[in-house]
């Protein structure tokens, strides 16, 4: 993969801070919610490809990661009908860095690709942080009006805090309501 030597320049020139808190992520109800994704998505490329890396998608708000997830599902014919997983995760981060919508121009965003699930800008900048050696980026959900924190797992430390402190079941009824909520981003 050739990087953006702009998008790098813009990145490194960024403010970087260290990050402690509790994050939430859905997943099935026998899924590892800590479990770092290797098929890429909306901020790293698949993990197989040059520039690719794990990552982690995770959300500062329960309903962030319940929305995000509902999308994605309702998406699927049929609709799966079965009971989700909400879990919160204590995480500490050494590098990340934090952007905003206001960002996203500067980056190169188009904030309408970006509901639409156009990955191709976000994924280069998903791709120069874990070249720039970041372990997490903040930026905002597509789904709901809250953060989501995504950890790059080739950049997350072992002496870095990954840890499950809760977790409670999403019944079929109370999940789906996210789906057409009509609070998305």
């Amino acid at each position: 993969m050739i990087h953006d030597l702009e998008l790098l320049d813009a990145l490194s020139n960024l403010p970087v801070s260290n990050y402690e808190g509790r994050v939430f992520r859905v997943t099935t109800r026998l899924g590892d919610p800590v479990a770092f994704s290797q098929s890429g998505g909306r901020w790293a490329i698949d993990a197989e490809k040059e520039g690719g890396c794990p990552i982690l998608y995770t959300s500062k708000t329960k309903e962030g990661a319940i929305a995000e997830v509902a999308s994605c599902l309702n998406l699927l014919t049929p609709v799966p009908r079965r009971s989700l997983k909400l879990n919160q995760i204590e995480v500490s981060l050494d590098k990340t860095l934090q952007r905003t919508v206001a960002d996203f121009p500067n980056l190169g965003i188009d904030r309408e690709q970006y509901v639409r699930r156009n990955y191709s800008q976000t994924q280069k900048v998903g791709a120069a942080i874990n070249l720039l050696e970041l372990d997490g980026l903040i930026a905002p959900s597509a789904r709901w009006q809250c953060d989501n924190l995504m950890i790059y797992g080739h950049r997350h430390g072992i002496d870095e805090k990954l840890e499950i402190v809760d977790e409670q079941e999403i019944p079929y009824a109370e999940w789906i309501e996210f789906a057409d909520s009509g609070q998305w981003f």
